[in-house]
């Protein structure tokens, strides 16, 4: 299995860290395509909790290529801190290449994105303030800078002071911030070059020798479908791509590489920052899916607005992405609820019954969701590892989200650590696959129905 994309379904932290990082453990590779450190994964292993913004989380298994690719973008600082952190945690970080083509985000970036944000009141989208926006903004605009001209420091000089000009008048509050003086710039900017020199490489050519020699290469999105700047509810949305489609531009390998797509998904549904969001729920349920949930961004630490599974959103999320298969995480979440609801459509204004994702974002902001309720369940989930395992309410509740969304169900999350999962046949046949049939044997015989 040579390629394998995996995305996130809803508005992001789904949990793709942790599927990336079971799916890793059989491959070879990982490579992350689009975002920047405005995105976080957290994975629990051996009750240790670990905290990746930009480096792949196959970084934690040892010999596995890790790639950043070029439609990353990249914060150099939080990079090395990142690197430094691992370093200081004894995993070995020197299989980690970076795109030379991935663009950088400079100082200047991280106070446009602060102070846009501030001018636009309460219309806010709700940034992570990491310079994220103004940093792709630049890369559109031809006046980025790449992670290559850290390595020569007059073609790094020229680049800034091009794209510092256009936005003197934007950055006259800021005159006297010293992160803007030129000259300290450039040379904490030449620094990082020579401390990222050993992992800056052409990691298109990488990707494509790996993927020739048949390596199993996994393909790790941040943020969510929802918050993609076409397909997404714009504007509340993120500044990059965040679909399958994307895997090929961010990285630099051909479509025919990519032979799986797995889309992960909350048994419940989350987003952080403004935007429309029909199955939010509002009062003591919603903080109680959060308290359980620990719904706090990894990366802001933010409460994160809750509500009942959208599989309006989620079905649309599955044609983005031509989904082969779902990750649902977090199910025990929904554990000691008596009853326990989907949204299966929107209703409009006017009354009227939307099936499918609205197209226009005044219909959408205007629509609340249709639930459909079922049977709640009352055990704890964190031993199952067997569909069969689970109450019947809960195996009826992942038949009724595959049947809503015509997907297969690969993986279930029953809790926060890396072994409290259930594959079901569709995930087996990936491992299967990937690594030659030896894991996936174990796991048939440890978590087969009886």
């Amino acid at each position: 299995m040579p390629g394998i994309v995996v995305v996130g379904a809803q508005w992001g932290d789904e949990g793709k860290g942790k599927v990336t990082d079971l799916l890793a453990e059989h491959g070879d590779a990982v490579v992350r395509f689009q975002g920047g450190n405005n995105a976080g994964h957290t994975i629990v292993r051996d009750g240790v909790e670990w905290k990746l913004h930009l480096i792949p989380s196959g970084i934690l298994h040892a010999g596995k290529q890790c790639v950043i690719g070029n439609g990353v973008v990249i914060d150099p600082k939080v990079l090395i801190d990142e690197l430094e952190a691992l370093r200081a945690k004894r995993i070995d970080v020197s299989s980690l290449r970076v795109s030379a083509n991935a663009h950088l985000i400079m100082p200047y970036h991280l106070l446009l994105d602060s102070a846009g944000e501030a001018k636009l009141g309460q219309l806010q989208i709700g940034t992570t303030r990491r310079g994220i926006g103004p940093c792709y903004a630049d890369k559109a605009a031809r006046l980025g800078i790449r992670v290559q001209d850290l390595l020569d420091e007059k073609i790094l000089k020229k680049k800034i002071l091009a794209a510092m000009e256009p936005k003197r008048l934007s950055l006259r509050p800021f005159e006297k911030d010293p992160s803007l003086d030129l000259k300290s710039m450039i040379d904490e900017h030449l620094t990082y070059g020579h401390r990222l020199e050993r992992h800056i490489a052409d990691t298109s050519k990488l990707l494509w020798e790996l993927l020739e020699g048949g390596a199993s290469v996994i393909f790790e999105g941040a943020q969510g479908a929802m918050l993609d700047i076409d397909h997404g509810t714009y504007p509340f949305v993120t500044s990059s791509n965040p679909v399958a489609g994307a895997a090929c531009v961010g990285t630099g390998i051909g479509p025919r590489a990519i032979d799986e797509v797995w889309g992960v998904s909350k048994a419940y549904t989350t987003r952080v920052g403004a935007g429309p969001f029909p199955s939010e729920l509002h009062e003591e349920l919603g903080d109680e899916i959060r308290r359980k949930g620990g719904e706090f961004g990894t990366t802001t630490g933010r409460p994160r607005r809750t509500g009942w599974l959208d599989l309006v959103a989620l079905r649309y999320a599955a044609r983005l992405n031509t989904l082969n298969a779902l990750a649902i995480t977090k199910l025990d979440v929904l554990s000691g609820f008596q009853t326990v609801q989907v949204c299966t459509s929107y209703e409009g204004a006017e009354g009227a019954t939307f099936e499918d994702f609205p197209y226009h974002q005044t219909v959408l902001h205007h629509t609340t969701a249709r639930l459909t309720e079922l049977a709640g369940w009352s055990e704890d989930l964190g031993e199952c590892r067997s569909l069969s395992d689970l109450p019947t309410a809960a195996s009826e509740y992942l038949q009724f989200i595959e049947a809503a969304t015509g997907v297969p169900i690969a993986l279930v999350g029953v809790g926060p650590g890396r072994e409290q999962v259930i594959w079901t046949d569709a995930g087996r046949q990936t491992l299967l696959a990937t690594d030659g049939g030896q894991a996936a044997g174990q796991l048939n015989v440890a978590h087969s129905r009886p």
